[in-house]
């Protein structure tokens, strides 16, 4: 009996990767074309990438510790509040997850904060950004954002192992049950990224429908050739500071199961 199980189930795995279609030179993944190997990388490859953005990670942080110790007690100073905030979000594998990133957002009268570090326990989520949005109450905020100097601080999380330098941004619980739905646990299985898909085809422009279909697919499509081909191109992005904010008439939709985009939206965005 155990004999026949095992015989079908390995006819079924054979017969499915007969079927399955082969991916090739220039797959459109998002507006970024990728170059996909025949060959399925083993977990070797991907815990030496670990180690390599770990360091890489490092690196970073204390060259741009400079930067960010200016950046913070500027923020401090013209917020009266914490410099940093650490906003909960959900982790790799559904972990929560503390995510640092410097405060760039405020309202109301001054309160000072103890320590350095404000956690912040809000469910709702930044939803998509605005340009008009009035809690960006100065320049240099905005200029911050527009940069994604706030987000330096995670490369803490890089090098402590809960965020890759590439993968899906980790998003609030509301926002995975909203707007990802029976994706959120595929989405999950990857950790999440500092930069990723959508950060390089639209960034904040894009719709959560698009951002959804464009993290399935760096989750399904995951290759070493495409995480660095993101690298490399998240930089130029990050500096001219292109799409980091949406229109006001911006709207959003519910995940589709499907992972390719249409006519209409890639000419939305």
């Amino acid at each position: 009996m155990e004999r026949a199980v095992l015989q079908h189930l390995y006819h079924v795995y054979n017969t499915a990767s007969a079927t399955a279609p082969n991916i090739g030179i220039g797959a459109s993944l998002g507006s970024l074309p990728v170059l996909r190997h025949a060959e399925i990388e083993t977990d070797w490859n991907w815990q030496a990438v670990a180690l390599c953005e770990r360091a890489a990670a490092a690196i970073l942080l204390l060259l741009a510790l400079p930067l960010l110790l200016v950046c913070a007690l500027a923020l401090g100073i013209l917020s009266g509040r914490t410099p940093l905030i650490a906003h909960r979000r959900v982790g790799w594998r559904g972990a929560p997850l503390w995510m640092l990133k410097l405060r760039t957002m405020w309202v109301g009268d001054p309160r000072q904060g103890a320590g350095w570090i404000e956690r912040i326990d809000d469910d709702g989520g930044p939803e998509l950004k605005s340009a008009a949005d009035p809690r960006v109450s100065c320049r240099f905020a905005r200029f911050c954002r527009r940069h994604s100097i706030d987000e330096l601080p995670q490369l803490w999380h890089v090098i402590s192992g809960e965020m890759s330098l590439v993968g899906p941004r980790p998003v609030t619980r509301r926002e995975l049950r909203l707007h990802y739905g029976a994706h959120a646990a595929e989405v999950l299985q990857a950790k999440p990224g500092l930069a990723g898909l959508w950060q390089i085809s639209g960034r904040s422009r894009l719709t959560y429908a698009e951002r959804c279909r464009l993290d399935l697919r760096l989750v399904r499509e995951r290759s070493i050739p495409l995480y660095c081909a993101i690298l490399l191109r998240t930089m130029p992005e990050v500096l001219h500071g292109k799409n980091s904010a949406l229109p006001s008439n911006n709207r959003t939709a519910p995940c589709l199961p499907t992972v390719h985009r249409s006519g209409a939206e890639r000419r939305r965005t």
